[in-house]
Order: C-alpha cells, then structure tokens, then sequence
C-alpha cells in the first residue's frame, strides 16, 4: 500500500461504549501511522500452540506501511508465528493507542533487508545486520486507533487490502 492512498476508515464495533455512528471526529490514517512511527517499544501479541495467548515488549519499525521485527529464532513468540502468523502489534502508549492486526512473515529479501537494518539503526542506534536472528513482517489486516481523551468521537478503524 502506497503512503499516497492510507486505507480505508470507519468506526469500530464496540457496542455499549458510545462510539459515534457517524465520521465526524474519526481519525486521519496519518495519526496512527505517526504514533507507530515515534513509538520506541510496542506490544507483541502471538498465540501459542495451546491456543493461550503470549505478550511480549519489543523494539520494531513502522516501515513503509508494515511492521518490522527481529527475534532469536527459538523465542516463544518466534515458534509461536511458525504455528500461527496472525499476531497483533500495538503502539507504547495506551492513551493514544494504535493497535494492528495481522500476519507475520519471515523477511529474505536481501534488499529490503539492507533498507530495514539502517532503518532500525537510525532509530535505535544499534545495528542488528549481524545478529543472525530473522526479522519478521507484519502485514497489516486491521488497525484501530483510540484516543483515550475524546474516545467515543475518535475510535476510528483501518482497513487494509
């Protein structure tokens, strides 16, 4: 998805919570995109193979409209997106929260692996080209953004093709 057409946004479902039926007030795409930018940590949610979730800080890159990641190989949230890809990423402050669906996948293009590992070492000043762990892609299904202030006029949620 180009950073020219965002995707497609309408209210979440969350009955009983007074969310807005209408547009007015739900938020541009480039709200969330900036907090998953400026985020320093976010939350990982995999599933393990009992089907319990698993929760876990981790550093990433909102990049060119993904999720990027790196993990040891025998991590729990590593052999838990072997079994199960879909996962949840959530931005680091729950006041202004961003919260992405999707799936993840192993990165092996050599390419766009060189343009993350500077990415990530622009941001967190640490190369991580030669740790040999594999850097994963969330794709994104669904995004929603809350913003805890105005809640029920904000709540907005993204839909990726």
């Amino acid at each position: 998805m180009s950073a020219a057409r965002p995707p497609k946004a309408d209210r979440p479902n969350i009955p009983d919570y007074g969310i807005s039926a209408g547009k007015k007030g739900m938020l541009p795409w480039k709200w969330a995109a900036d907090r998953l930018v400026k985020s320093w940590q976010y939350w990982l949610a995999t599933v393990r193979p009992d089907g319990a979730p698993h929760v876990m800080p981790i550093w990433g890159l909102w990049f060119e409209n993904s999720f990027y990641f790196s993990t040891g190989r025998q991590t729990r949230k590593a052999r838990n997106l072997a079994a199960n890809a879909h996962c949840v990423v959530c931005s680091e402050d729950a006041g202004e929260a961003v919260i992405v669906e999707g799936s993840a996948s192993e990165v092996n293009d050599a390419k766009l692996l060189r343009r993350i590992f500077a990415a990530y070492k622009k941001k967190y000043k640490m190369d991580v080209s030669g740790m040999g762990s594999p850097m994963y892609c969330v794709t994104p299904k669904v995004a929603f953004g809350m913003w805890e202030k105005k809640f029920p006029t904000t709540a907005t949620r993204w839909h990726f093709k």
